[in-house]
């Protein structure tokens, strides 16, 4: 799965991805960039 990394400025390659549930009840996704370690969050199901 694609998903844009902040500190890398880039879309990487996300690395253990999971299905989340925010505060609001809507989907999200959360997974780490697979070159720096960051933390990356996807909006949507």
């Amino acid at each position: 799965m694609q998903m844009y990394c902040v500190k890398c400025r880039q879309k990487r390659e996300a690395k253990d991805p999971k299905k989340i549930t925010m505060k609001n009840g809507k989907p999200a996704t959360e997974a780490i960039c697979s070159v720096c370690g960051t933390k990356m969050f996807r909006i949507g199901g």
